[in-house]
């Protein structure tokens, strides 16, 4: 067992360990977690779940001698490996309530045979492409009589407050998440909701109340599934509060309809042959190798990331606007696409380490680099708008090891005077020349395409190797 890499953020279960060996995702199960495991596989809906691909793929593997893991574990299972891990902060709303139903529903499913689930966090669901699935299968437990449902709280704080903060009051929850890896608190939550605020559906029961029985019982008891429980929330009113919940977090809707770059895909500087040229270019660079995984860098509305699908095994396609993200997750929902994953980033502050050390949530490259990146009407957007050095820019995608797919774009293009708009030019060196030497230091160009508007070139380049 030497050779395993145990998963950090699984460090604080002691029922069970997350870790990797030769590709493959295992957890270990303490003899408690193997019981439950065994309760879980005679279940309906277990069997039907993992078929139509709501819970991840897992399996006992056979033959396991505990004496080889320490003599504490009891159990291995080995899990379907999800492509690229996300974290809620990353999503958009609709992804965020589509986990939430995910979660709602299981549990509903579970309640039926017998079972409950414990753990209730956003966490433990992930995505392959915009299919939501569950991973957390020891969060699957059998249902103790008088217990109250112990992820509750969880679920508000990681879930339902998020939904409301950005519904009822239009702020976005990515930050809320980020900053607090928990959620939000109840007592927090509260004070952010008006007098009128507490007419809206749901707000007294999940936010008020709970603050209110948070403050009452927690201090007394140090901990609030007692709390509840003390309450009077016990297993009798789990099914119908998990049933409102879910007819709570259908309704929500997303308030906002316009944002700076939503409309960038029908109101850009393009020529219809200019496109053309464009579309031809990176196509002909997807299809020069089949990539494992590819990295659409400010996908805006994803057209290029569908391309970049056509000859990959994934995508991971980015913005920084969740309104973009937001409307290409909304169709590749309904197409039921598995292999190209939006998430909302700012690459200027994308997603570090968080957790204890820094481990528990991994930062963005950590979870998997790709093998080609593509980076199109962007590079004026980071160093024009958010003044990052040109050359420190080029050397961040160098870094990543990847092919690259970039296009330049001069400070003469519409766009780009948009963006420099009331503003000092101190980017001296942000030209086509000092950008070619920029990017020499690192690749070789294998092709370059100006466009015909005399402001924008293209380039397909391969990572120098070393020595």
């Amino acid at each position: 067992m030497e050779n395993d890499r145990t998963e950090p953020g699984s460090f604080r279960d002691r029922q069970s360990r997350v870790f990797y060996r030769d590709g493959g995702v295992f957890r270990y199960l303490s003899a408690a977690a193997a019981a439950e495991w065994q309760a879980l596989t005679a279940t309906r809906f277990f069997k039907r779940r993992m078929v139509e691909g709501s819970l991840v793929e897992t399996r006992a593997v056979e033959g396991f001698d505990p004496s080889a893991a320490g003599g504490y574990w009891a159990a291995v299972l080995r899990h379907e490996t999800i492509p690229f891990i996300s974290y809620p902060y990353e999503w958009t709303f609709g992804m965020l309530k589509d986990a939430a139903l995910l979660s709602l529903d299981l549990l509903d499913d579970a309640l039926n045979e017998g079972m409950t689930v414990k753990d209730a966090s956003a966490y433990n669901v992930q995505w392959l492409g915009v299919q939501p699935v569950f991973i957390d299968i020891p969060s699957f437990e059998r249902l103790k009589p008088g217990a109250p449902w112990a992820g509750y709280l969880q679920f508000c704080r990681l879930f339902l407050y998020p939904l409301l903060l950005q519904a009822y009051k239009d702020v976005p929850f990515q930050p809320w998440l980020r900053g607090q890896l928990d959620g939000i608190e109840p007592m927090h939550f509260v004070r952010l909701m008006s007098l009128r605020d507490w007419l809206r559906p749901g707000v007294m029961t999940h936010v008020v109340l709970h603050s209110k029985l948070q403050a009452t019982y927690a201090a007394q008891l140090g901990d609030m599934r007692r709390a509840l429980k003390v309450a009077g929330f016990n297993s009798n009113l789990i099914r119908s509060n998990v049933r409102g919940l879910k007819q709570l977090v259908d309704g929500l809707t997303l308030r906002v309809t316009k944002s700076e770059w939503s409309d960038y895909a029908d109101q850009n500087s393009y020529e219809a042959a200019d496109r053309e040229a464009k579309v031809a270019f990176v196509r002909t660079a997807v299809q020069s190798r089949r990539w494992m995984r590819i990295w659409d860098l400010g996908c805006n509305t994803g057209d290029y990331a569908r391309i970049a699908a056509e000859n990959a095994e994934y995508v991971v396609a980015m913005d920084a606007d969740p309104l973009c993200i937001e409307r290409f997750y909304l169709k590749l929902r309904a197409e039921r696409h598995r292999t190209i994953l939006p998430l909302v980033m700012n690459l200027v502050d994308a997603s570090p380490g968080l957790g204890w050390q820094g481990k528990e949530r991994k930062t963005l490259v950590e979870r998997g680099r790709p093998d080609l990146v593509l980076c199109l009407a962007l590079i004026h957007h980071i160093v024009l708008r958010a003044h990052i050095p040109l050359a420190a820019f080029v050397e961040s995608l160098a870094a990543l090891g990847a092919a690259l797919v970039i296009e330049f774009v001069t400070k003469e293009d519409p766009m780009a005077r948009r963006l420099l708009q009331n503003k000092q030019d101190d980017d001296t060196d942000y030209d086509l020349p000092h950008f070619e030497k920029y990017l020499c230091e690192f690749f070789h160009i294998d092709r370059r395409q100006p466009l015909t508007s005399g402001v924008r070139t293209l380039y397909f380049a391969a990572p120098r190797t070393s020595g």
